[in-house]
């Protein structure tokens, strides 16, 4: 424990000023209680925020921008669920690209 540089009381480490003296105290040990992240019990990231992201993308995109400090695992079901859309959508226009110039190559819809 450290000790009061003006009368050499010992402080706890969560303590700013000496108990005894009232003299300011300077730990040099870290105060583990600030350190530590706190969770936030409402982030639970589970599979419908997921699912959102994925059926609206661009709403998912919006929750992870605007949740990724507060709330980084709902955050990050949204964003990969929006990834994993806009990859899909992308890959569905593609093909429905490809199946329409060959449909129309051929002559149509006759």
């Amino acid at each position: 424990m450290p000790k009061c540089n003006s009368c050499g009381t010992e402080v706890s480490y969560n303590q700013d000023f000496c108990p005894n003296c009232g003299a300011t105290v300077r730990n040099d040990q870290p105060n583990y209680m600030q350190q530590q992240p706190t969770s936030n019990p409402a982030d639970t990231g589970g599979f419908g925020w997921g699912l959102l992201g994925f059926c609206f993308p661009i709403v998912g995109l919006i929750l992870f921008l605007v949740w990724k400090q507060d709330k980084p695992l709902s955050a990050k079901a949204a964003g990969i669920g929006a990834i994993i859309g806009f990859v899909l959508n992308f890959i569905s226009i593609i093909i429905y690209v490809i199946a329409f110039a060959e449909m129309f190559s051929q002559g149509g819809f006759y």
